[in-house]
C-alpha cells in the first residue's frame, strides 16, 4: 500500500473514532510532511537554523492537539499541516522581533525555544499580513 492511501485509511479511522489511528498517522505521513517542511524552509533566508524535522514535529503536535481533529481528506490534512508550519514560522518571527526590540523572552513550549529564523522577521510578518488580507 502506498503512503498516500495509507494516510487516507488512517484519516478515515480517526474520523470513525479509532483512537489508535492517531498514533499511526505521523509514521504514515512523515515523508510527505518532511517534504512540505523542507519546501517551507527553502523559502526562508539562508542561515535558517530550524530543521525540517523540528518543524514537522511541532506542526504535528499542533494538529493533533485540537480537541477533535476532523480532516475531510488527506488534502485537507496536508493543507492544515502547511498552515500549522506557516504559523510556527510566523510565531517564531514575532518572538525574534520582540526580542530585537528589547522584549523579554517568554517561556513557551520546548520546541519553540530551539527554532530560529535568520534574517529580518519583518519579511515573514509582511507576508503573513498580505496572506491574511486575501482571506
Amino acid at each position: 500500500m502506498n503512503d498516500m492511501s495509507e494516510v487516507t485509511r488512517i484519516l478515515s479511522a480517526i474520523e470513525e473514532g479509532d483512537s489508535r489511528a492517531v498514533d499511526a498517522l505521523l509514521p504514515a505521513a512523515y515523508g510527505q510532511l518532511r517534504q512540505l517542511a523542507a519546501q517551507r524552509l527553502s523559502r526562508e533566508r539562508p542561515g535558517q537554523t530550524l530543521q525540517a524535522t523540528a518543524l514537522v514535529h511541532e506542526a504535528y503536535l499542533r494538529l493533533i492537539g485540537t480537541n477533535s481533529p476532523n480532516w475531510r481528506s488527506q488534502t485537507h490534512f496536508f493543507a492544515a499541516a502547511a498552515e500549522a508550519m506557516r504559523r510556527i514560522l510566523i510565531d517564531n518571527a514575532r518572538r525574534k522581533k520582540s526580542l530585537k526590540r528589547g522584549g523579554r523572552q517568554i517561556e513557551g513550549n520546548l520546541e519553540a525555544k530551539y527554532m530560529a529564523i535568520e534574517g529580518p522577521p519583518e519579511d515573514l510578518l509582511a507576508l503573513n499580513e498580505a496572506l491574511a488580507s486575501l482571506l
